[in-house]
């Protein structure tokens, strides 16, 4: 049993430390995506909804099959991606019109940030500054929603891309190479920003 599995077996058994490490490693990660795929809408801070995402999925932990930690994170980011939409959702319903909202200033980068932006741009990016956070946000933003959800799915979340030509209907060559435009397209973006 690897230690990943260890921890995962005593956090379903709810031990209060093995939970905080279950999560301690996917909050930054959890917060890039938030703040990738709603903060341009969501009126409350991407910290508040990343806390709600893990209180939702610590609760369910249960609901989690698998024990290895690509199933976890896979699990979390569906955990995110539901409570999104249910915000979102919500937002809509109070008739409020979510494109023109305000956009609240964005938290304090940190370092698992800075980590899991490095990754969406490419494996090379190991180090991101501060003042990019924006720049990575709102180039992001710009992107085709094919281009993000390839991204999403292959650099955020981890899947293989055999596993994300699954979930976009998609070929595994015809994933690759969307993948490979999204990244070009993330790029040029971003040095013309520079």
């Amino acid at each position: 049993m690897s230690s990943f599995e260890q921890v995962l077996d005593a956090a379903r058994g709810g031990e209060p430390q093995a939970l905080e490490t279950l999560f301690a490693d996917h909050v930054g990660g959890l917060r890039a995506f938030v703040r990738l795929h709603a903060d341009s809408w969501l009126r409350e801070s991407s910290s508040d909804i990343v806390q709600s995402i893990c209180r939702e999925a610590l609760a369910d932990i249960a609901g989690l099959r698998g024990d290895s930690e690509a199933q976890f994170r896979q699990w979390l980011y569906t955990v995110a991606r539901n409570k999104l939409l249910e915000r979102f959702r919500f937002h809509r319903r109070q008739h409020r019109d979510v494109r023109r909202e305000r956009t609240l200033p964005a938290a304090a980068a940190d370092d698992t940030l800075q980590r899991a932006y490095a990754t969406v741009c490419s494996p090379s990016r190991a180090a991101i500054g501060r003042e990019d956070l924006a720049r990575v946000e709102s180039a992001f933003d710009r992107l085709p929603d094919d281009y993000k959800e390839v991204i999403t799915l292959v650099r955020s979340i981890g899947l293989t891309h055999a596993e994300a030509a699954s979930r976009l209907d998609r070929s595994v060559a015809a994933t690759r190479k969307l993948l490979s435009r999204a990244l070009a397209q993330l790029g040029l973006t971003l040095a013309g920003e520079g």
